[in-house]
């Protein structure tokens, strides 16, 4: 299985899959939709998206490659490592592939551009949904068009064709009219769904480059599986030492901070499956950004400052 089946495998159950090194998968859902001009219904879905910027690594591919393949955490690092420098080289010469994820090739200013694919659902409540086609019926609507036809083309009945041509005459007529018209109208469809999705995409970029911020920590002997009862509090500025994808790095991480005098708190789970660790937590945004700057001078220069409310 090569390292593209395990990033598809993940991309069902997570929202983000981070390759170390080279950028991370974003799956976000839509729901379903129907194009008016071919009368397509689409299922719900999950669009995925892809941030160049997110490369430290948070351990959820390493250790799913580890545990599958019943090797090491550093063995998997490794195969990770060779793959990635494989798709680099790839794309120095030519458009690189990814099996069920989509396209990526580099621009003139070097920047990875990335398509993803649409023959893949990774909505796992949508699985067995496929689109289908449901015409409307518009019978007067046609009649319209064929009088305006006739009108133009006058049909003469005889007693041959009294019973049959005018009719056929007038299907086809119908036909040939909105055929030409849905393929202007699927053009057209078709134009506007692009510019849709680049538009989104586009946003999605800025707000998960806005948001996500994470610090990775790599513990070889996690401490056992401990309760914890944290109190709810009121303050909204948190200034942030890490977020973990495994949540006993994040009670490691706070039994480090607790031990160095802080009044440090986890801050549950976010909607990237992340559980973000704090400092300190404060009322005031001035207080909060004081503290921010002595601890970026005396502890970690990678904390930042999260405004919000649990």
């Amino acid at each position: 299985m090569t390292l593209t089946n395990y990033i598809s495998d993940l991309l069902y159950r997570y929202e983000c899959v981070i390759v170390p090194n080279f950028g991370g998968f974003i799956t976000n859902k839509i729901s379903a939709k129907v194009n008016n001009f071919t009368h397509t219904f689409y299922a719900p879905s999950k669009q995925l998206t892809f941030n160049s910027h997110l490369q430290n690594n948070d351990g959820l591919l390493a250790n799913y490659i580890a545990t599958s393949k019943n090797i090491s955490y550093d063995e998997a690092i490794l195969k990770i490592k060779n793959e990635v420098e494989n798709w680099k080289h790839t794309l120095n010469k030519e458009e690189l592939e990814l099996e069920n994820i989509g396209f990526f090739h580099l621009n003139n200013d070097g920047k990875l551009i990335f398509e993803p694919t649409n023959t893949v659902n990774y909505l796992t409540s949508s699985y067995g949904l496929n689109s289908f086609v449901s015409p409307a019926i518009k019978r007067t609507s046609y009649q319209e068009k064929v009088k305006q036809l006739e009108t133009i083309t006058p049909i003469f009945h005889t007693k041959e064709n009294n019973s049959k041509t005018p009719v056929f005459i007038k299907y086809a007529a119908a036909a040939a009219i909105l055929f030409t018209l849905g393929t202007v109208g699927w053009k057209e469809y078709q134009k506007f769904e692009y510019n849709s999705l680049v538009a989104q995409s586009e946003q999605q970029q800025k707000n998960v480059e806005k948001t996500i911020q994470e610090a990775t920590f790599v513990i070889n002997n996690p401490l056992p599986t401990i309760t914890l009862s944290v109190t709810k509090k009121t303050n909204n500025y948190h200034i942030i030492a890490g977020a973990f994808r495994e949540p006993e790095n994040a009670k490691k991480k706070l039994q480090q901070l607790l031990q160095k005098g802080f009044n440090a708190q986890i801050l549950g789970v976010n909607k990237w499956n992340l559980t973000p660790v704090a400092f300190e937590s404060f009322n005031s945004k001035k207080e909060a950004i004081n503290k921010l700057k002595i601890i970026k001078k005396t502890e970690s220069k990678a904390a930042w400052l999260l405004v919000k409310k649990y």
